[in-house]
Formats: structure tokens, sequence, C-alpha cells
């Protein structure tokens, strides 16, 4: 049995967390300062956490492999089984057309982008961040947007922003029911917390979103729309997490979001062609008079190419069906992990000696269910939809490399011990762990581009840290998750899935250097209003 330590360096927990740290800093120095393709800074990292584990943290060579191992098909399956399946849905309808049909149909509803970044981004995307997770709403709505005629570029970055205020609610609130089991709390108290926490940045990234379309007229014009979109969101955020389910919180909030924004006058305006041609193509208005937006297409295709869609939120729908879901988790296959034994500085089993396979009840195979169903709608045949899904693995092979290795890197850091003493530190900041417990999850997040597992890595430890310096451990749990949502837009993984997507091939660093400010922006403020929450100024708002 291998025994973390949580001091290996010198007996010191500041050193210890700094060589720990090593690994995700050598991620990001590469993709965002020396610019290197993410499948090459992926394996680099990876090599990092191997050394670190061997060497200053002592995990035998074997189980620091194992661990590795791990993480690998743990970035295979569950999580690039549902990117894969999700760009194959979008490559079929490709194939057939009607994706060209459903981006005109997006069209007619306004040809503003910044509105169109509200309906597709925003509030398309959480619902897909309800329903799915794990890198599927950016895969696909960086997509649409590109269709839409975004630039690529702005498309990504675009999506990887709107993917935050949805996530601790997101695949069915996996991450607030993995808190909640991992801390002991009850899942009521902590989903209350946290969704008095997210539906506040609900407010401010549609603002946002807009802003980044088109700059500072985008925010003087567009307003109203978004403003009333972030405010419907974030109230049924609240409402539904609170008091009805949680399950069904971002369902509810993407809905009635979208409902909203269709509901506002402003929303449906026409764009000025220097609006469309800055924010989109960067040519001039006079030469968006080509497009086809005004074509009227049959309102059965229209149909058709809603039909993809509709299919998935149906069959993560019926999933969720108590007998159903039942049925499909009978299938799960748990083991224990070979040649891996690895005990916490307590000396209890840690919880990744043990693998779970969700053959079935996982996203990607639902996905990979509504795509078979959308093959038949579209009619699209069974050779061709094979070579399209051949198609699909073929173009993200690098991405499959980036993210398992990033997923690898993930599992020793936290096999070897080295998350758990960078979260020590974090713990051990006394009257400050209000304002650095969105950091941790923060941490976690960027490194394994999952809230879930941030929640499952920190959680327990952000209640023993409130416990001993005397503030609400839901507090803190919840901070754990909710200042996770904010490291999603810089993971590795996420970079990649984005890139993937929309063709930007190698360019990962670019997007990191895009967002990682609003990242960062975006954090200050949960942090703030953490810390807000933990005295008189917000202390009202807490259950």
């Amino acid at each position: 049995m291998f025994v973390q330590q949580l001091e290996p360096v010198a007996d010191s927990l500041s050193l210890s967390a700094l060589v720990a740290a090593l690994p995700l800093v050598t991620v990001l120095v590469l993709l965002g300062g020396v610019r290197m393709r993410a499948h090459y800074a992926g394996p680099i990292g990876l090599a990092v956490a191997v050394l670190v584990a061997w060497l200053p943290y002592g995990m035998p060579v074997g189980q620091t492999l194992s661990s590795a191992a791990q993480g690998a098909v743990f970035g295979l399956f569950p999580i690039m089984w549902i990117v894969v399946n999700a760009l194959w849905v979008y490559r079929m309808t490709v194939r057939t057309g009607h994706f060209d049909v459903l981006r005109r149909s997006f069209g007619r509803f306004s040809d503003d982008p910044r509105v169109q970044a509200l309906v597709i981004a925003f509030c398309f995307g959480a619902l897909l961040e309800a329903l799915a997770g794990f890198g599927a709403p950016v895969a696909i709505c960086s997509v649409m947007l590109v269709a839409l005629g975004f630039d690529p570029v702005r498309a990504a970055v675009v999506a990887l922003v709107a993917n935050t205020a949805p996530v601790a609610f997101g695949a069915m609130a996996t991450p607030v029911v993995t808190l909640a089991q991992v801390t002991g709390e009850p899942l009521d108290s902590v989903a209350s917390v946290v969704g008095r926490q997210t539906p506040l940045l609900a407010l401010v990234v549609p603002l946002l979103l807009v802003a980044l379309v088109d700059g500072r007229r985008g925010l003087r014009e567009t307003w109203g729309p978004a403003l009333a979109c972030g405010i419907a969101f974030a109230v049924a955020q609240f409402t539904v997490s609170n008091y009805l389910s949680v399950q069904l919180a971002d369902i509810a909030a993407a809905l009635i979001g979208a409902v909203a924004l269709v509901a506002v006058p402003a929303a449906r305006r026409p764009a000025e062609g220097r609006v469309r041609a800055a924010a989109l193509t960067g040519v001039r208005g006079d030469d968006l008079d080509g497009d086809d937006l005004d074509r009227d297409d049959p309102r059965p295709e229209v149909l058709r190419a809603y039909a993809p869609y509709a299919l998935i939120v149906a069959v993560f729908s019926i999933a969720q069906i108590g007998p159903v879901k039942e049925l499909l988790a009978k299938a799960t296959r748990t083991f224990d992990w070979p040649f891996l034994d690895v005990a916490a500085p307590d000396g209890k089993p840690v919880g990744g000696n043990v693998f779970s396979l969700p053959l079935l009840a996982t996203g990607g195979t639902l996905v990979l269910v509504a795509g078979a169903a959308t093959a038949v709608v579209l009619r699209v045949a069974v050779r061709d939809a094979l070579r399209e899904w051949a198609a699909t693995v073929r173009e993200l092979r690098h991405a499959i490399l980036t993210v398992t290795s990033v997923l690898a890197l993930a599992y020793v850091m936290n096999l070897s011990g080295q998350a758990a003493g960078i979260g020590h530190l974090v713990a051990a900041a006394g009257a400050g762990l209000a304002f650095l417990s969105p950091v941790l999850g923060w941490f976690g997040v960027a490194v394994s581009g999952s809230d879930t597992s941030a929640n499952a890595l920190f959680g327990a430890l952000q209640v023993t840290a409130a416990r001993e310096s005397g503030l609400s451990p839901d507090l803190l749990a919840a901070a754990n998750s909710s200042g996770g949502v904010l490291g999603k837009m810089i993971s590795p993984q996420n970079l990649t899935i984005a890139c993937a997507a929309v063709g930007l091939k190698g360019r990962e660093g670019d997007l990191l250097r895009k967002v990682l400010p609003w990242s960062l922006a975006l954090l200050l403020v949960m942090c703030l209003i953490v810390v807000a929450q933990s005295s008189f100024l917000l202390g009202w708002m807490l259950p």
C-alpha cells in the first residue's frame, strides 16, 4: 500500500505544494507562453506529473503508471466517448444539409450575432450541459456559431465562456450530487447554497457574451435582451434548485431563459450590416448580401433539422425515468483497478482504487442512441453513418491524445497526493479561507476539466477546513463547486475540444490567452461573493 504524503519536500507544506503544482504550470506555460500544441503539451505535463509523483512524493513507479492508465481510460470513456458521438451527430446533419437549414432557422429568428450567441451558446448550451455535460456544449455550440458565420476563434471563446453558469448542475446535477456524497452534507443543503451562488454568474455571463461578440457597442445595444435572459435563467435556476428538483435546475433555467429572450422585442430587431460583418467575418457589410438567410426551407426539412437535438433531449429525459435509470445502471461495471493500492494520509483507502465503468448510463452512449435515431430521421444510410463516425474519430485523434494525457496527469496528481497537498495549503489559509475556497475548486477543474472530479477531490477537505475555522460547511462545499465552474474554460481538455470542433488544430494556446483573463475575473467575483456570504454583507442569502 502507498500512503499519500502531504509534506514530502523538506517537511514543508508550502514547498511541497509548489512542487506539486509543477505539472499544471508546465501545461499552461507550454500552451499559453510557448504556444505548443496541446497534444504535445499534455504528454509533457503528464511526464512531469509522473516524475513528481515518483521522486519527491515517493509513489512507486508501478502504481504511478497504473494511476495514469486509469486517468487515460476515464478520458476515453466517458469524456471523449460523448464528444465523439456528439460531433458524429453534427457531421450527419452537415452531410444531409440539415445543419444549413438549422442555421437559417436560427438566423431568421434574429440575424444579430449578439442575440445568436445568447440563444445558442448560453441557452442551448445550458440545455446540453444539463443533459450531457463533459464537453458536449462546447463542441456543439461552437460548431453551430461557426455555421452561422462566426469567426472560429470567437465562436470557441463564446462557447467556452458561456459554459460556466450551468456547470454545477450539469449532467443532471452530477457535480452537486457527488459533492453531497463525498462531504456527507445533505444534498438539499449543498444544492441550495450552490443555487444562491451560480445564478449570480448567470446575471453577468450574458452581458459578457454580447461584449465578446461586439465590444462596447454590443453591450450598449443589446444589454436589454442579455439582461432579460440572464435574470430569467438566474431566477429559474435558484427556484428549481432550492424548492423543486436539483436535477431539473439547468433544464428549467435554459428553457425559461430562452423564452424570456424570445419575448424581448429588441432581440428580433435586425442587426446593422456593419455589426454582422465585424462580429462574424471581419469583412465589410456589403460582402454579406449574398448569404442565404432569406431562403425559405420546407417545414418538414426544418423539423428534421431540429430533430437531432430534440432526440438528444428526449433520450436523456427518458434515461432519467426511475425504472429506465435503474435498468441502465445494471450495466455499470465496478472493479478494483489493477496494480493500485493507495491510502490517504489518514490511512484510509482512497476511492480511486475502485473504477466504475457505466456502459449504458453515460452521456456518450445516450448520444449514440440519439445519433442512431438521427440517422433514421435524416435518412442516412448505415454505411454512410458508420463512415461519418470513423471520420469523426480520425478528426479528433489529436484531441483524444490531449484529453487522455491531461486526465492521466490529473489522476497521477490526485492519487500521488499532489492535489491534496495543494488543497491542504489552501485550507490552512485561516481567515482567508472563504476567499480561497473557490480558488481550490477552480484549480481542481482546471486540472481535470470536470466539476464533478474537483468536488470529489476537494469537497471533504473544504468541509473539514470550514469546521476548523468556524465557517459554514455548506458554504465552502458549495464554493468549491461554484468556483470550479470558472476553471472549465481554461482546462486543457476543454480547450482541445473547442479547437477540434471548429477546426483550430494546434491553437489551444491562443484560446487560453483569450479566455484566461475572463476566467480569473469571474473567479474574483465568485471569491468576493463567498466572502460576502460568510459575513453580514450577504450572510442573509444563505438558507
